[in-house]
């Protein structure tokens, strides 16, 4: 089958860390949870705002686009009233049909978050043919869904380790599962994006913030095939490639959704990605928008071509002036 896109349009946020921290209770802090306190209140605090978040998502929502996606973290110290929290925030930026999640390391900061988290996120999360509700302790990633003309494929490397660790795990069995959607998905002739809260690339994150499992994920992709991979978790602005079997993949990440001006880590964006062609001449424009200098807005960053060429009937610029 081969899928002939007119336009579809599909935006990627992340690292959400919603704040403020809720008041701990001594059984909460007795945990890794007490270091991840101390650096919510002496750094992250600082630098990251719910209403820079709101700005973020107020000129998204402008964009209109079709389906959303948002690579993890979007607590701080997985406590129960933050996953709560973030359930319901969910609900408020859009329908769990066009908004895909995937969780992050802060997801599953001490054993037994993970699973809290996918259970109360699980509409978002959850595959097209999973269950209504999470059998609980299956496994649920790789999850597939299909959206128009993409197949978002959200993998996981969301698991809780010892403090000062931030390191994220893709195992051998998620690696031969996300082959098997890779395939099918290009079988059904569709533009193929991979969600991963850890960059999948050697050196973009220090060694205890690290995806351990980076060379299993790239054959899984180099065998499977796939035309996008989006991530997290470093909060910059990034664009790397990996090389595949199929020519060279686009790996792209984004700062935090959160973060406020004034800080080391760039200012919050989201990427916005127009879709169009068909399987093997698709055309993908990708611009990033993000928070002004001053912090009371959210303009046009960069912009570029990752595949191909827009529709010759809408020009470049006449497209950016359209999302």
């Amino acid at each position: 089958m081969r899928y002939v896109c007119g336009m579809f349009k599909f935006a990627h946020i992340s690292d959400i860390h919603l704040g403020p921290l809720p008041k701990l209770t001594l059984r909460e802090l007795f945990s890794k949870r007490i270091t991840g306190f101390v650096n919510w209140h002496r750094n992250r605090r600082k630098h990251l705002f719910v209403n820079t978040l709101d700005l973020l998502l107020s000129d998204l929502k402008t964009r209109e686009p079709d389906h959303l996606v948002v690579t993890g973290d979007l607590v701080n110290l997985a406590t129960g009233i933050e996953i709560r929290l973030a359930a319901e925030w969910l609900q408020t930026i859009g329908d769990p049909l066009e908004t895909t999640v995937v969780p992050g390391n802060h997801d599953a900061y001490v054993p037994g978050a993970h699973d809290k988290s996918v259970a109360a996120w699980y509409p978002f999360i959850a595959s097209d043919d999973d269950p209504e509700i999470w059998p609980e302790h299956d496994h649920i990633f790789p999850t597939y869904r299909r959206r128009g003309p993409i197949a978002v494929i959200g993998c996981s490397t969301s698991n809780a380790t010892p403090p000062f660790s931030a390191s994220g795990y893709y195992s051998p069995r998620q690696a031969r599962e996300t082959v098997n959607l890779l395939k099918k998905a290009g079988e059904e002739g569709l533009f193929r994006i991979v969600l991963i809260h850890h960059p999948p690339i050697h050196g973009a994150a220090s060694s205890h913030k690290r995806m351990i499992g980076i060379r299993r994920f790239a054959a899984a992709i180099s065998t499977g095939g796939a035309e996008l991979v989006l991530h997290g978790h470093t909060h910059l602005n990034t664009l790397y490639w990996l090389r595949s079997h199929h020519g060279q993949v686009p790996v792209l990440g984004i700062a935090s959704a959160s973060q406020g001006p004034g800080g080391h880590k760039p200012r919050a964006a989201y990427n916005l990605f127009t879709l169009s062609g068909e399987p093997g001449a698709w055309n993908l424009l990708c611009e990033r928008y993000s928070l002004t200098e001053n912090g009371d807005g959210v303009g046009l960053d960069i912009s570029r071509l990752l595949y191909g060429e827009m529709p010759p009937t809408i020009s470049i610029p006449e497209a950016a002036r359209m999302l």
